[in-house]
């Protein structure tokens, strides 16, 4: 048997061989107050809403962002594709037609000077990226 056992109420540390009950963090006596757990749900809802709404915002920005990326590569892909005899300067606005045998072309005649069939007017930026006007 061991020597000088304490009774169960008792809250002495055999390896200190202190008493103890002061710095447990948990309630040792029948007077101690409740240990209830809070409840979390309400607030693990309005955080799992909050990044919802979050991740949602930042994939819809990405996919416009992702649409407007394509179509500037469209355009320019269109353009570069498009036959030209002369170099764009940059800062200039020239105009994109498509003749009856499906060639499209690129000049400086604007629409109601002639009688092309109009793709679209486009501006040479300083990037060298044809933006649409």
């Amino acid at each position: 048997m061991k020597k000088n056992k304490k009774p169960d109420n008792v809250v002495y540390n055999v390896e200190t061989e202190r008493y103890d009950a002061s710095i447990k963090s948990y309630g040792t006596s029948v007077g101690a107050p409740v240990i209830t757990t809070q409840d979390n749900v309400s607030w693990k809802n309005r955080s799992i809403n909050k990044i919802n709404h979050k991740v949602e915002t930042k994939y819809l920005e990405l996919q416009a962002a992702y649409k407007a990326l394509m179509q500037e590569f469209e355009f320019n892909k269109l353009i570069f594709d498009a036959k030209f005899t002369f170099e764009p300067i940059v800062g200039q606005t020239y105009h994109l037609y498509k003749r009856d045998n499906g060639e499209n072309f690129l000049s400086i005649i604007a629409p109601e000077q002639c009688n092309f069939n109009f793709l679209g007017s486009f501006y040479l930026n300083v990037d060298q990226i044809w933006e649409k006007i």
